[in-house]
């Protein structure tokens, strides 16, 4: 049987007992379940936002190399500060079979109601990625109405630029004359 994988973290060094805490919690889960074959993994001083962590990463590997059965969590944030960091790491929990289990939020994706709760925090993530897209569209078109450019300033001299390219220069030739990278040079090429 593969073993648990059991994951606490606490984003700065003075929250040990945070830590503490989580760790008896998911011990005292695995004791309550006879669960003896657990592996503990830790992130102390590292925030949630970060979708790489030392021990993340570690456990992560070890459910890619189908070592682990399920992974256990005090809760979602200990785990991801984001809907998008969850529901990823739940894409590859689902593909290689391992259940996750959250404690606090009390869902087991082992379980059909646990499955149907990760179906809909999909179903959410993925309207409200489509919803920010939408309002970034609606955004720059918006700008675009009011005659606003969108993107960085061009700083090149485009004409230049031309002139120099016609005239059979090479592109660094072309950078240094008209102060520019050669990016900028090919851009122009290609426009």
């Amino acid at each position: 049987m593969n073993k648990v994988a059991l994951y606490a973290r606490v984003s700065t060094d003075q929250q040990a007992t945070g830590l503490e805490s989580q760790v008896r919690i998911l011990k005292d889960y695995c004791f309550k379940n006879d669960i003896v074959n657990y592996e503990l993994f830790t992130d102390e001083g590292i925030s949630g936002t970060k979708s790489s962590r030392p021990a993340l990463d570690r456990m992560i590997a070890a459910v890619n190399n189908g070592e682990v059965g399920s992974v256990v969590v005090y809760s979602f944030s200990r785990f991801a500060r984001s809907t998008t960091h969850l529901l990823n790491a739940l894409q590859i929990f689902k593909a290689k079979n391992v259940a996750f289990v959250s404690l606090t939020e009390k869902i087991d994706t082992s379980t059909p109601v646990g499955l149907a709760v990760f179906s809909i925090l999909a179903a959410i993530s993925q309207l409200e990625r489509d919803l920010i897209a939408e309002r970034v569209k609606a955004g720059l078109a918006n700008a675009r109405a009011k005659g606003k450019l969108i993107g960085r300033k061009k700083m090149r001299d485009s004409d230049l630029i031309r002139k120099l390219l016609k005239a059979g220069m090479t592109f660094r030739q072309i950078a240094q004359i008209a102060r520019c990278s050669h990016g900028s040079v090919w851009a122009e090429k290609s426009a």
